[in-house]
């Protein structure tokens, strides 16, 4: 498929996820295109996205397995992953975590960062996005361009806006191109996802997808909200 370069060229992507397959349900499509512009992509994952259902090993190496296949499509340089608890992250004082996410982001320095949505339902979200905020707060000389936090479905339409700040959405990208590769990325999380019409669906993903894409004109994109940018 042709699919022509964008002002995203040559650039260091950093994605910060509390679970593996977060990035590929909030930004898949656009870390695909990210690839196809040459732009070199990391991944942190802070937990095994498994652990909050029991003590299983098994599950925990299917999810890894599905993780390494979602980065082996992404074309993804390096990943790390971590074993904070998951779904408990709010257990772990705040500095372990924004001190992992700090000692990786200041060894690669990236230039584009994506994460969770501050007011996610999942508490292991809100955790990795106060996190990233505080380890990546503004310091001269950063090699930081961009913030960007993106939806999850299942977790960022389920907060109530008594309890959070609501996804307002303010910032979009393009996967009209992207839609059958995106499918393909999240196909390998088959175990994690649900049949329609629950949230977590290939379809609602899609639809999802196609609804924020109409909102600003084109057939399908990504939405996220922009936390800080300096050009």
């Amino acid at each position: 498929m042709n699919k022509s370069k964008t002002s995203f060229s040559n650039k260091k992507i950093l994605v910060i996820v509390a679970h593996a397959d977060d990035e590929a349900i909030g930004c898949g499509g656009t870390l695909l295109k990210h690839n196809d512009n040459g732009d070199d992509i990391r991944i942190i994952y802070m937990t095994d996205g498994v652990g909050a259902r029991g003590d299983n090993n098994e599950a925990s190496k299917i999810r890894l397995s599905a993780q390494q296949e979602a980065c082996k499509q992404l074309n993804t340089s390096k990943y790390y992953n971590f074993n904070f608890p998951d779904n408990r992250m709010d257990q772990v004082p705040l500095i372990d975590v924004t001190q992992t996410i700090e000692k990786i982001a200041s060894e690669y320095q990236p230039d584009i960062i994506y994460t969770h949505h501050g007011g996610d339902l999942n508490v292991d979200h809100r955790i990795v996005h106060q996190a990233v905020l505080t380890a990546c707060r503004p310091q001269p000389n950063s090699s930081i361009e961009k913030i960007l936090s993106f939806e999850v479905n299942s977790s960022t339409e389920w907060a109530s806006s008594s309890m959070s700040s609501t996804f307002i959405p303010n910032y979009f990208v393009d996967m009209t191109n992207y839609q059958s590769d995106k499918q393909h990325l999240l196909e390998k999380y088959q175990e994690e996802m649900k049949p329609y019409p629950h949230t977590r669906s290939f379809e609602a993903i899609s639809y999802l997808n196609k609804v924020r894409g109409s909102s600003v004109g084109v057939e399908s994109a990504e939405a996220f909200m922009l936390i800080r940018a300096i050009w």
